[in-house]
């Protein structure tokens, strides 16, 4: 009887220690479930051209099309042309662009952010916002860009292949569609038409 009771006792205390040390420090698991993984792409913020915080939920209810730019790539001058045709044509229906410059590909993006708004908006007569240079590659790749390729992979697995790589985004921040930086802008139209149209 005693013995039984000893041993309870020992098992108890030794419960109770692995739920001390647990509490303690968390398996790696627990941790990971207690982030909260991305719904949307309105669970990102990201940095403007000038630095400031935009939480991309100020883009809630519209229609987005996301594009990594270079100001010296050979595929710049027809779709930037494109892109701005598309924006002066939907935005006052819900449609945005968002372009984030990238200097991974060819160095063709080696500017200021300065130098590259200049540029955009001067050269390429750009109206829609151009955010902060980033990386969309590798480990530095910006956690909108990881979202994006995770949603929706591209050919030969889901890293960005060059400049002006596409991703169409639905108004509930849903990624619909990705495409390769050699489709034109225009060739997407009917795309977006389709989720401007939808409720």
């Amino acid at each position: 009887m005693h013995l039984w009771s000893f041993t309870n006792w020992a098992s108890l205390l030794f419960l109770g220690f692995a739920v001390l040390l647990f509490h303690r420090y968390p398996s790696p698991s627990s941790q990971y479930m207690a982030e909260e993984v991305p719904k949307s792409i309105y669970d990102f913020s990201v940095k403007d051209i000038r630095g400031n915080d935009v939480p991309l939920s100020n883009y809630n209810g519209k229609v987005l099309l996301i594009v990594n730019v270079a100001s010296k790539c050979g595929f710049t001058q027809s779709n930037y042309k494109e892109l701005n045709i598309l924006y002066e044509k939907y935005k006052d229906q819900g449609f945005e662009i968002l372009a984030f410059p990238c200097n991974q590909f060819g160095w063709q993006e080696p500017g200021t952010n300065e130098k590259i708004q200049e540029t955009a908006c001067t050269m390429f007569k750009a109206e829609f916002p151009i955010f902060d240079k980033i990386e969309v590659n590798g480990k530095n790749a910006a956690p909108l860009y990881k979202f994006l390729k995770s949603e929706k992979g591209g050919i030969l697995g889901d890293g960005i292949k060059w400049n002006f790589t596409k991703f169409l985004v639905s108004k509930e921040g849903k990624v619909v569609e990705r495409y390769a930086p050699t489709t034109s802008p225009l060739k997407i139209e009917k795309d977006i038409q389709n989720l401007l149209g939808s409720s």
